[in-house]
C-alpha cells in the first residue's frame, strides 16, 4: 500500500511539472510576435523600445526562454530555417551568415527556428 502511494505521489509530481511546462510554452509562444515587434523597433533606434526589449527579454529568460541562432555558428536544419544561401569559398561547412529572425527554445523544446542567411561552399554542378 505504501509503495502504491509513493508511486502515486511521484506520478502526480511529474504530471504537475509537465502541465507547468506546457503552460509556459503556450504563453511564451503567444508572446513571440510581441518580442519580434519590440526588437524591430529597437533596431530602428527607438530608446523606449530598447528599454522595453531588455526588460521583456530578462523576464522571459527567467521563464526559461533562450535564443536560438547566432551569426557565425554552423547551420543546423533542426534549429535554423535557411531563407537565403550564398556561396563562399572560405569553408567546407555551411554557417549562419546573418540572423534574419531570432529563434527561441524553452528547455529541450524548440518554439521557433531561427531564420538565417547561410553561407557555405558552392553547390556541386
Amino acid at each position: 500500500m505504501k509503495a502504491e502511494y509513493d508511486n502515486y505521489r511521484k506520478r502526480v509530481r511529474r504530471d504537475r511539472l509537465a502541465v507547468r511546462e506546457i503552460a509556459v510554452v503556450n504563453v511564451l509562444t503567444g508572446l513571440l510576435p510581441v518580442l519580434d515587434v519590440v526588437e524591430a523597433a529597437r533596431r530602428q533606434g527607438d530608446d523606449a523600445a530598447e528599454v522595453l526589449f531588455d526588460v521583456l527579454e530578462g523576464r522571459l529568460a527567467a521563464l526559461g526562454l533562450r535564443t536560438v541562432g547566432a551569426a557565425g555558428e554552423p547551420f543546423d536544419p533542426n534549429t535554423h530555417e535557411a531563407i537565403d544561401y550564398c556561396a563562399s569559398g572560405t569553408g567546407q561547412e555551411a554557417v549562419c551568415a546573418e540572423v534574419l529572425r531570432q529563434g527561441y527554445r524553452v528547455g529541450d523544446r524548440l518554439l521557433r527556428p531561427a531564420q538565417v542567411s547561410v553561407a557555405g561552399p558552392a553547390p556541386a554542378a
